[in-house]
């Protein structure tokens, strides 16, 4: 009876969920029009929108570009920071050495939308206005996506119908929210990283790996997700290897790894080498070619981020950066102390990389250690066939001391479930490494939107709210989103700068 009821309540959650999701745009929708009623922007100068720099012959029967009227300036004035960027590549194309910053995914969706679904919009509001309603379309409903496949990830990681929820209605309502609402890649990297991480602990491995291309055709962080594929692989070929003794199958594993995470990061290395063939082919001089194009690895992106952007090791470091930092603390602060909480509870699986694992844990339905759906479904039968008669065998007594054995060793064992189960380790090592390149490398201020997206941020969140030891946290959580909200809009907004 519990059983039949779980899926419903499951689906009852999620269409809650879903409602969560809708309400946090709508506010992030009236309080950005609330807070353009009340002041003027920082900077005005988006609106404008010079021709491109490879201009086209334009047909004379073609539909305007720009259409004077009040919803067509209003959403045009709505533009800010880099959204400027976006709708400008989709517009013409990567013109410039530093719109190759801007990956290419939103810019294709942006334009998907503008010439099919909202193309009979055109002559009434302007070609510009069309794509930046394509835009908050765009990342609007990759926002709602993105929280589903996070709570339906969050079940099967913390096998908690109740925590999975509060972690999603948490990252709803998120402090770095505005930006989801914004066209900007948050919400897609969001959608495709969180929606690749479902499909992996699905055991859809392969649609797991064109959603973790995806996302790394949102943004260059992306390839990080390769470390999910990495990790799978790492225990699945240690079973087969040294504890199954199948050479054969662990040689299968790795090359299937070593090609999956491949597949993973083409998609941005094929984008560099785009930009490499613009930029740098067909200069014979060396005073024509730019810096990085003469390196040994031409790397555009990183020349970007260095050049334009400042961007480097210790390189933000700087006593005038304070006010940056401190903007950053909440984030990077919730992101260690979810970090060394899981450490604390669970050292043995820094120590060992996941290895000492309880094999209830590694058997569990997350499949990121079992090699289960790995191996042929009639040697999955013959062995458990085979243990079942074994057991079948064993006289009633010595069953009923393995039981009451097996029964204390779950006992003594680490918590199998929720935040601390060994299943939420490499989702805590990724977020350890994305915590130490905002803080290291990035502009610090950027933490705030740039570990958004770390489903463990949400779940210690969640352990933390229902927590009676820690009820004082949940209210300062909350606290801190909803500054962050009120802050975000206000600031984002009108131009100035926020994160």
């Amino acid at each position: 009876m519990a059983k039949a009821m779980e899926p419903s309540s499951k689906s009852r959650k999620e269409s809650i969920l879903i409602k969560y999701a809708v309400v946090s745009r709508l506010l992030v929708l009236f309080l950005t029009i609330l807070w353009r009623s009340f002041l003027q922007p920082y900077d005005t100068s988006a609106a404008l929108n010079p021709p491109c720099l490879h201009h086209r012959d334009v047909p004379e029967d073609s539909p305007p570009l720009l259409v004077a009227n009040p919803l067509s300036k209003t959403l045009e004035n709505s533009v800010v920071w880099d959204s400027v960027y976006f709708l400008r590549i989709t517009e013409c194309g990567y013109e410039y050495e530093q719109t190759y910053a801007f990956l290419p995914l939103l810019p294709f969706f942006i334009s998907l939308l503008s010439r099919t679904v909202f193309a009979p919009l055109v002559p009434l509001i302007g070609l510009r206005a069309v794509m930046v309603l394509s835009g908050y379309v765009v990342t609007n409903l990759a926002f709602v996506l993105a929280a589903i496949y996070l709570f339906r990830a969050s079940v099967i990681i913390l096998k908690d119908t109740e925590a999975s929820f509060r972690a999603s209605v948490i990252f709803c309502f998120n402090p770095a929210t505005i930006f989801y609402s914004s066209i900007y890649s948050e919400s897609l990297y969001a959608l495709f990283s969180i929606g690749g991480v479902y499909h992996l602990l699905s055991g859809a491995s392969n649609v797991a790996v064109l959603w973790f291309a995806l996302s790394g055709c949102a943004r260059s962080n992306g390839i990080l997700n390769a470390g999910y594929i990495c990790f799978q692989t790492m225990h699945r070929a240690y079973e087969a290897f040294y504890l199954k003794r199948r050479v054969c199958v662990s040689v299968q594993v790795l090359v299937t790894g070593f090609i999956r995470c491949v597949c993973i990061c083409l998609p941005f290395v094929a984008f560099q080498a785009y930009g490499y063939y613009n930029i740098c082919h067909g200069h014979k001089l060396d005073d024509e070619l730019r810096p990085w194009c003469k390196a040994k690895v031409p790397l555009l992106y990183n020349f970007i981020q260095s050049h334009y952007w400042g961007v480097g090791f210790l390189r933000y470091f700087q006593f005038k950066q304070l006010p940056n930092f401190l903007l950053a603390s909440p984030i990077l602060s919730l992101a260690v102390c979810s970090i060394v909480s899981y450490m604390k509870t669970r050292p043995e699986l820094f120590t060992s990389l996941g290895f000492q694992a309880t094999e209830k844990e590694k058997s569990s339905s997350a499949r990121l250690y079992s090699l289960k759906d790995v191996l042929e479904p009639d040697v999955i039968t013959s062995s458990n066939e085979g243990s079942r008669d074994i057991r079948q065998r064993k006289p009633s007594r010595k069953k009923d001391v393995t039981v009451t054995n097996n029964a204390a060793e779950k006992s003594n064992s680490p918590e199998a479930s929720g935040y601390f189960s060994a299943d939420v380790f490499p989702f805590v090592v990724h977020l350890g490494l994305m915590a130490a390149t905002a803080f290291f490398i990035m502009h610090v201020q950027v933490a705030t939107r740039f570990l958004s997206a770390s489903p463990p941020l949400y779940w210690f969140a969640s352990h933390l709210i229902s927590s009676p030891k820690h009820s004082k946290w949940g209210y300062l959580m909350w606290s801190y989103c909803a500054a962050y909200i009120l802050l975000g809009s206000l600031l984002f907004s009108n131009f100035y700068p926020f994160t």
